[in-house]
């Protein structure tokens, strides 16, 4: 997403930037560039705090602990930084809600939490569901979709007629294998799919059509459940998948029902269809660190494998140079391409701890999201898309409500749906003047034997075509109540209170995207008259000279130490990951040995030739 403006007045270009916003604090932070947003939650461990969040500036600094007092600290400049005072609120407001608004406009977008273990990303993008003031990303968001629909269409909103169909999936990446976390059999695996239309899928992913906040909470809720998660020595609930929980919002506007009187339709207006993935990424590990082993250590190898991958999707789409872009080395690349310089608004939140233990991976961290920050990505609003399941579910309730009136005008002269709840009634009142026919007949002495029976059975017949019909015509109401409960309509509000908080909601969320936009078009503004200062050159005395070519040579000189710095400093993380993934590897080996002399010792030769065999054939 690029660096336009959050304010709702504004337009967006057609190509955006990553957003990037920081929080350093005691507790949790974030860091935000305008595009692509990364989060960071900083956790305080009675250690040496080594991050410094300067909010108006839109800067972190990093010091290291272990560098002399005269190395100056690292500075990484993004969107928004924000310190200790800044609540989860605030943090979906200036971070989130303006992704979430443009999905209801119709354009795709991710928000996504990255950092190391135990940082904070699942409390980023989740929070605790059971007190609102901690409630995280993805619970503000299913609030912010529901506020729109209710606040939008019917007979007091801005628009008549407006229907909303709202579906969520879950699933998660383990062990770079796929899984539906609200299926019956969440161990099943899924497979990746690709078309023209949809982009990349999963083959065979369960989503579910929701009508308010309580039913798709309940869904996120299941999943959570269900999501694999264990415990290392840096994180008791360490999750140990990728998760991606997907909404998509698919909305008519001027859309007329059909006149069951003159049987006409008017012209419908566009589908606008909006994809919204909520990701929360599992963290980057050190073994060294976490001590895992066994299948902790299994999980942790594919977990920064497939992060190791989208870095080097993030490196190419930044170098500009590359012609090839390896999103098919993970399944999280391939789920995240379209976020990554495609058709979407794409939110980055990067979580890293501000203690000096954790120095080299909030560096890390940091350096991460600096490259993140220049990815471009070029989002369009999806307009009238070949998967829209609300076109399919209104061209459906035209054709029942078709059938349902021809079917009506048969049984009965009335059309309408009050009157067709006549119809129980009159069917009585048939019913009774057939008892009174049959009786008539049985008493009719005149009449022969066999026109009796050819009477009686023509009885049978209309009697058994009226109750077919009468069928029929039930079981088309049942199907069209059904599919008309999943189309919300916009604007219906439950009640006066419901509406005012959902109209104060949404004037913050306002209030907060215009203060951002200020501060950001002040500090561009500062920047842009100290270049224009430089530039001209004009100086009123010899000092005044000295002073500012003195200022500018520090300047330079710090950028130059900063160079230096920066050289050590990947040296440094070289090593540290060279010497990380030679630990891995010797504990896979020793792991390997292991179990290779159990087979030797303890399994028949015939039994491992079997199984070999069986191997081979499969």
């Amino acid at each position: 997403m690029n660096a336009s403006k959050l304010s709702s007045e504004s337009g967006l270009s057609t190509k955006e930037k990553l957003i990037i916003e920081t929080k350093c604090t005691c507790y949790y932070g974030i860091l935000t560039i305008f595009g692509f947003t990364l989060l960071f939650l900083n956790i305080i461990w009675f250690m040496i705090r080594v991050t410094r969040a300067f909010r108006d500036r839109g800067v972190i600094q990093l010091i290291n602990p272990s560098s002399p007092d005269t190395e100056a600290p690292k500075e990484f400049t993004f969107d928004a930084v924000f310190d200790e005072e800044c609540s989860q609120r605030q943090l979906y407001d200036v971070c989130a809600a303006p992704v979430v608004q443009s999905v209801l406009e119709g354009y795709n977008g991710t928000i996504f939490a990255y950092g190391q273990t135990g940082a904070g990303k699942t409390h980023t993008m989740e929070g605790d569901g059971m007190r609102d003031e901690l409630k995280g990303i993805i619970p503000n968001a299913i609030q912010h979709i529901f506020d729109h629909v209710s606040l939008n269409g019917g007979e007091n909103g801005s628009r008549n007629n407006v229907q909303f169909l709202v579906r969520a999936s879950y699933f998660e990446i383990y062990n770079e294998e796929i899984r539906d976390l609200l299926s019956d059999n969440s161990d099943s695996r899924l497979e990746l799919r690709e078309s023209s239309g949809s982009g990349v899928y999963v083959k065979n992913l369960k989503s579910f059509v929701v009508k308010s906040v309580p039913e798709i909470d309940k869904l996120l809720q299941d999943g959570r459940k269900n999501r694999s998660v264990g415990s290392t020595a840096m994180n008791m609930g360490s999750s140990r998948s990728h998760s991606v929980f997907t909404i998509v919002v698919e909305q008519s506007c001027d859309t007329n029902e059909i006149d069951i009187q003159s049987s006409q339709t008017s012209r419908r207006g566009m589908i606008r269809v909006g994809k919204l993935n909520l990701v929360d990424l599992a963290g980057s590990e050190r073994q060294a660190k976490t001590g895992a082993s066994g299948m902790r250590l299994k999980e942790a190898t594919k977990i920064n494998l497939s992060l190791s991958a989208l870095g080097n999707v993030i490196s190419a789409l930044v170098d500009g140079k590359s012609k090839h872009v390896p999103y098919r080395d993970s399944k999280l690349t391939r789920i995240l391409q379209d976020s990554l310089g495609g058709n979407t608004k794409t939110v980055m939140c990067a979580n890293a701890g501000p203690a000096d233990y954790n120095y080299d991976e909030t560096l890390s961290t940091l350096r991460y999201a600096n490259r993140a920050k220049n990815i471009k990505n070029k989002p369009k609003i999806n307009e009238d898309s070949k998967d829209a399941l609300l076109r399919e579910y209104q061209d459906e309730i035209l054709r029942l409500q078709t059938q349902l009136k021809s079917l009506s005008s048969e049984i009965s002269p009335s059309s309408s749906r009050e009157e067709m709840k006549v119809t129980d009634e009159e069917y009585k009142d048939f019913s009774n003047q057939q008892s009174e026919i049959k009786q008539n007949v049985n008493n009719d002495s005149g009449k022969t034997y066999e026109e009796h029976q050819k009477l009686q059975q023509k009885l049978k017949e209309e009697s058994a075509k009226r109750t077919k019909m009468e069928e029929e015509r039930k079981a088309l109401f049942e199907k069209l109540t059904m599919l008309e409960e999943k189309v919300i309509k916009g604007g219906k509000i439950v009640d006066m209170a419901t509406k005012q908080e959902a109209e104060l909601r949404k004037v913050q969320q306002h209030l907060v995207a215009r203060e951002e936009t200020e501060k950001r078009l002040a500090r561009e503004m500062a920047a842009q008259e100290e270049m224009n200062i430089q530039l001209e050159g004009k100086f009123d005395s010899i000092q005044e000279e000295t002073r500012a070519k003195s200022k500018k040579l520090q300047k330079l000189w710090s950028k130059y130490q900063q160079s230096i710095s920066e050289i050590n400093d990947l040296q440094h993380e070289f090593q540290e990951e060279r010497e990380d993934f030679l630990s891995t590897i010797r504990s896979l080996n020793k792991t390997l040995r292991l179990k290779e002399l159990i087979i030797s010792n303890f399994i028949p030769t015939e039994v491992r030739m079997n199984i070999t065999r069986a191997n081979d054939s499969t």
